[in-house]
């Protein structure tokens, strides 16, 4: 494991404009080309958080993903945040994980935001996604799946490094400000509970249904202490995370030795 950069685009996504979104998401991630590693979007960064799928949804042969796959290459870093994809009469709140060598990897929303109506429109995944970077083993996840810690319990495996599954979670989001104690909350529980670093990248600005979204991107160390956290205005901050205390945390208090095991059926 090396030392990894990683940016947070803090942005105020357009409603529904897709074009105007890459325009606006493009000039913020140019801003560290060659100087980070990862570059993290939000949640639906292309149309807003909306359930209008007939709207906001493309394909993978789309714009997006292109574009997405362009712009990681462009900048030399890997660039995620999630789109709505559309697979034959289904549509997924799908996560992107592009990286500058071309290649990518997805992975679905499993958990689909009820109170707004998520479950009726959109297909939820039954598959997690763990990706590499520089040593690091990253678990990227979708907005409301935070709430869900069974789905994102950091696995006891005597061969992996620091004895788990994955050594950073990763959350990409629209969540509201009337909610952001739940977010800041939840961030901190998922990072202790794991033993791993956590990023949580939120949007601001308000959307086409008049919520207000306040931010609160961070970074997190495994004892839920913030490495950075932003406010509630548009804001590109790049922060390092170094392995030497991950590994020493795990090697001091090595909490995953008494973990449960547990056999997880996603298709309930």
């Amino acid at each position: 494991m090396q030392a990894l950069r990683i940016t947070l685009v803090q942005g105020a996504t357009r409603w529904h404009d897709a074009p105007a979104n890459r325009e606006y998401y493009g000039e913020l991630v140019r801003r560290v080309a060659g100087q980070t590693d990862l570059v993290v979007l939000p949640e639906t960064f292309l149309s807003g958080f909306s359930n209008d799928t007939r709207a906001s949804a493309e394909t993978m042969d789309g714009e997006g993903v292109a574009w997405m796959r362009a712009l990681a290459q462009e900048v030399d870093a890997v660039l995620c945040g999630s789109l709505a994809i559309r697979e034959g009469d289904k549509v997924f709140n799908r996560l992107i994980w592009a990286r500058p060598d071309g290649s990518f990897a997805q992975y679905d929303k499993r958990h689909l935001f009820r109170m707004a109506g998520e479950h009726t429109r959109y297909g939820g995944g039954q598959e997690r996604l763990i990706v590499e970077l520089k040593g690091w083993r990253i678990l990227p996840q979708v907005c409301y799946d935070l709430r869900f810690p069974v789905w994102l319990r950091n696995g006891r495996r005597e061969d992996a490094t620091g004895g788990m599954d994955y050594d950073l979670a990763l959350f990409v989001a629209n969540w509201p400000a009337p909610r952001r104690q739940p977010w800041r909350t939840l961030l901190r529980a998922r990072a202790i509970e794991n033993l791993s670093y956590v990023v949580g990248l939120n949007r601001v600005g308000v959307d086409g249904n008049d919520l207000p979204y306040a931010g609160d991107s961070a970074v997190l160390d495994p004892i839920g202490e913030p490495l950075v956290e932003l406010g509630p205005q548009e804001q590109v901050v790049t922060v390092t995370v170094d392995p030497a205390p991950l590994l020493a945390h795990r090697e001091r208090f090595p909490a995953w030795m008494d973990a449960d095991r547990f056999t997880l059926d996603p298709t309930i």
